[in-house]
């Protein structure tokens, strides 16, 4: 009779939560499906697209250097008004009375006083300074949007590299696992064989040995996979959860890439640099449009009050409000002179940064242009192999085939059926990897082309 505990036992081994009973199946994801998660949750890209909404912030801010300035102010004040003649030095410190010299130094005499008032003052024209720094302005904005696209590229790239390289070593463990299941059968008949007399013991112990090889290829494969969900699942910006990728038609061979649409300048790289580029050239045009003459139109409306009297009495009754109005207007020009030494300096730093950027764009677009040729010959040597790789499968089966039967035959040793088990073995794995390796390498030539679109089309259309 079962004891009581026994069940008791099993009852709680169930109910674990990490037990396998209560373990999920991993969330299965399609290629086009795992983009699309990886673009929505991705960290990189929210961070890229809050810069961008910053760049255009930094438009808006640029173009208000165009509107009037309005300052407006309201006072307050108790103070004595012991006046002297004399020259003041501009300062921040001592303030400034009005009035006449009364020949008093009493401090005992305060009065209240008051102002309030509004001061505007617009530049008509500027000789185009400010047009451009709005250039400037908007250079930036489209440098931080190409980094969105670029970033976008780059996420849904990782995302579309970690499902492809996750079920690249399933379809390894698959393999492997075949092969495992042929050794296992195999070192069954040797140790059959070797039981009764008709085998050499030797010949058992290498069997095992090759069956213990071949699990242990299966382990690594297995945790090959799981180091790839992982991976996956950060790529996906899900890291910790489970997920798993679904191949779709992904394990055919897909067809050839799209004729790109645009050249290299649609390229998010590309727009980035040519953003960076115009930025620095229009630095450069500010600095030439900041040595010339500054308009300033300027209009006040103002009032002040004060209950200190011109003949030296206090009236304890005036000054708490600006019972005295005044308006003024009139156009102020300045011009520094001496500043034409330091807008050269500056000039000839924004002149040296145009022409780094200048060349860092022409080494974009070289860079680009060898990934473009490396890509296709990687994709037409993809596609090659994964042509070539069911020859080779079909020749290792009839190598394997052959060779069991002159081990059964008696007119071989294990050694043949070791070496022909192992030939099998890498020709189901090469196989089982080759159109995955082909999707790769398409997946790297239209990634060199800066656009994923029409990778995922393709998808789409070996689906259909």
């Amino acid at each position: 009779m079962t004891p009581l505990w026994f069940f008791s036992a099993l009852a709680f081994v169930l109910l674990l939560p990490g037990s396998a009973a209560s373990q999920s199946e991993p969330r299965r994801l399609t290629l086009e499906e795992a983009i699309r998660v990886a673009l929505e949750n991705y960290p990189q890209l929210a961070a890229a697209r809050a810069e961008a909404r910053a760049a255009r912030a930094g438009v808006d801010l640029a173009r208000t250097a165009y509107l009037p300035r309005t300052d407006l102010l309201w006072q307050e004040n108790r103070a004595t008004r012991n006046n002297v003649f004399g020259l003041l030095l501009p300062q921040s410190v001592i303030p400034p009375i009005s009035g006449p010299v009364l020949g008093t130094s009493a401090l005992e005499q305060t009065a209240w006083g008051s102002a309030g008032g509004m001061l505007v003052q617009w530049e008509p024209f500027d000789f185009g300074t400010r047009r451009a720094n709005v250039d400037a302005a908007r250079a930036s904005e489209r440098r931080a949007s190409a980094r969105v696209e670029l970033t976008r590229l780059e996420v849904a790239s990782a995302a579309a590299e970690a499902f492809l390289g996750t079920l690249t070593a399933e379809e390894a463990v698959r393999a492997t696992r075949a092969t495992v299941d042929r050794m296992q059968a195999f070192a069954r008949v040797v140790q059959t064989l070797a039981a009764n007399d008709l085998r050499p013991g030797a010949e058992a112990s290498r069997a095992q040995a090759e069956l213990a090889v071949a699990r242990n290829q299966l382990i690594s494969a297995e945790a090959s996979v799981e180091s790839g969900r992982a991976t996956l699942a950060e790529a996906l910006g899900l890291a910790g959860e489970s997920v798993a990728p679904n191949p779709g038609a992904l394990l055919e061979l897909p067809p050839a890439a799209p004729s790109p649409a645009a050249g290299l300048e649609a390229h998010p790289l590309v727009e980035a640099a040519a953003a960076q580029l115009d930025a620095a050239r229009a630095r450069e045009r500010a600095l030439d449009r900041s040595y010339f003459p500054r308009f300033n139109y300027q209009f006040a409306l103002y009032g002040r009050g004060s209950g200190a009297l011109l003949d030296g009495r206090i009236d304890p009754s005036k000054g708490l409000l600006p019972d005295v109005p005044n308006w003024a207007t009139g156009l102020q020009i300045t011009f520094p002179t001496l500043d034409i030494f330091a807008i050269r300096a500056r000039r000839r730093a924004e002149s040296s940064a145009a022409a780094a950027e200048a060349a860092r764009y022409e080494a974009v677009v070289q860079q680009l242009r060898a990934a473009n040729a490396r890509a296709a010959t990687a994709a037409h040597a993809a596609r090659r192999i994964a042509a070539n790789t069911p020859e080779q499968l079909s020749a290792a089966r009839d190598t394997e085939r052959l060779a069991r039967a002159r081990y059964d035959a008696g007119l071989t040793s294990v050694l043949e059926v070791a070496e022909a088990e192992r030939l099998l073995a890498s020709a189901e794995v090469e196989d089982a990897v080759a159109r995955l390796n082909a999707w790769r390498a398409l997946l790297g030539e239209v990634r060199a082309r800066g656009v994923l679109e029409p990778y995922l089309e393709v998808v789409r259309r070996s689906v259909k």
